[in-house]
């Protein structure tokens, strides 16, 4: 029965490269997905695009891809991205330069858009938004992108194409590793056990070295060895969708049923009808199974029929933030940390500061989850005092800091190393749409 093998090169923008490198040169794969994007990524690489047209991808592209081409040119390993972000057509222009600067001959490069629903938000001003439970046209801000999250269709006809590097905007996590499921091994795309299972597949590679101990690691509960070498997933899977999670042998990290259980229920709202666009898949019946060391397999997975509409992802310019930090420490820095926030709180009424909404926090206290009311057993020997806050304005954001770090001099006694910033906070909100509404693109470069 003929098999795949499939390695996650990254799980999000900004991720290690050196993974996906050791991957490429000692995981006999045949594909890897490089998971680049996130809901709020998207909107500031629409708002680069309109500084710059020829950018708005990841600004990782070229760094990453100095490195990648080579090795999959050498080991004839097909790479699917959605680093294409705001501009996958730009930059699969750049990969291909790249390419044949190289003198990689005959490589394919495609780009998949068609993602960017932004001019057609007219026709849903009365769609509600998920986050408000509001209308569209009652969103408190000016809309600056607005994509869909595509499936697997362009990918497919990319690599149905012949298609070596395939670069995407906007596409579900998973699909980036369905897709060659589907290609390779013929599956329908009305399949839907089938599709459940590739989508259990793309969610456990979707974000990379957390199924191989990152995310799970927690010293003296659950100890990870080696994370400073971690070693990123690879998924071998039939054309029937069993599989097995491994790692390349001698790599740091571990692989275990408990580590892919932890990844399975990571950022999906239930498991019984994970939603997405090509398969609502069914985890609840999934059991995994350690089978050799740093090898599970996983079984259960199914699918039922996917949905007549796309989910959108809008980003929106929502509002400032200021925000300034200072520490104190020695005998009762605590409660010198307290006064220091009543004053700045005091400070913001005085000078009649207009704050939409104020956090003061201590971190290593009350920071994480707003347990302002916690009652310290002990005094700690050091603390860090945060006040943040939204505001309509830029002028008013740089107040924030302003009022923190004038903690120096006016009290109280012992602060230091205080910090200032301030934003503009490009906000996501959520809304559904026709799939039908929706038309995919895929266009290719090949180098001569």
């Amino acid at each position: 029965m003929k098999k795949l093998r499939i390695g996650s090169g990254a799980g999000y923008a900004g991720d290690r490269l050196e993974p996906a490198l050791v991957l490429m040169e000692k995981g006999e794969i045949d594909y890897i997905g490089f998971e680049c994007l996130a809901e709020r990524t998207i909107a500031i690489a629409q708002q680069e695009k309109l500084k710059n047209p020829d950018k708005g991808y990841n600004a990782l592209l070229e760094m990453r891809m100095e490195k990648v081409l080579p090795l999959a040119y050498k080991n004839k390993v097909k790479v699917i991205t959605n680093m294409g972000a705001a501009n996958p057509d730009g930059a699969a222009r750049v990969v291909a330069k790249m390419a044949e600067d190289m003198g990689l001959k005959g490589m394919k490069i495609a780009s998949v858009s068609g993602d960017d629903v932004l001019g057609m938000l007219d026709k849903y001003q009365d769609t509600t938004v998920w986050e408000t439970g509001e209308a569209l046209k009652a969103l408190d801000g000016e809309v600056v992108s607005a994509n869909a999250y595509l499936g697997i269709e362009g990918i497919v006809e990319a690599l149905a194409n012949g298609a070596d590097i395939i670069i995407t905007g906007r596409v579900a996590d998973p699909a980036l590793f369905l897709a060659p499921l589907v290609h390779e091994f013929g599956w329908k795309t009305d399949s839907w056990d089938l599709l459940g299972k590739g989508t259990l597949i793309g969610h456990l590679l979707e974000c990379g070295g957390q199924v191989t101990g990152g995310y799970y690691a927690d010293p003296g509960r659950k100890d990870v060895p080696n994370l400073s070498e971690l070693g990123f997933p690879i998924i071998e899977v039939d054309e029937a969708g069993e599989f097995i999670v491994t790692k390349v042998e001698g790599t740091g990290g571990l692989v275990t049923k408990d580590t892919c259980a932890e990844q399975m229920i990571y950022e999906i709202h239930d498991p019984e009808k994970y939603l997405t666009p090509d398969v609502v898949a069914d985890f609840s019946k999934v059991s995994f199974e350690n089978t050799a060391k740093d090898v599970v397999r996983a079984t259960g997975a199914s699918g039922s029929k996917k949905t007549e509409t796309l989910k959108v992802s809008i980003g929106y310019r929502d509002c400032f933030t200021g925000e300034g930090e200072i520490s104190y420490g020695g005998p009762g820095c605590y409660n010198r940390a307290v006064l220091a926030g009543q004053i700045v709180e005091e400070r913001l009424k005085l000078r009649q500061i207009p704050v939409d909404e104020l956090r003061i926090e201590i971190i290593g206290v009350n920071s994480l989850y707003r347990n302002q009311d916690r009652v310290l057993g002990q005094s700690p020997d050091e603390v860090r005092l945060r006040v943040a806050a939204r505001t309509k304005t830029l002028a008013d954001a740089k107040k924030i800091g302003e009022e923190v770090e004038t903690l120096y001099t006016n009290g109280p006694a012992g602060g230091g190393g205080a910090t200032k910033s301030s934003a503009e906070i490009v906000s996501v909100a959520s809304i559904l749409i026709s799939r039908n509404d929706v038309d995919v693109c895929v266009k290719y470069q090949e180098v001569k």
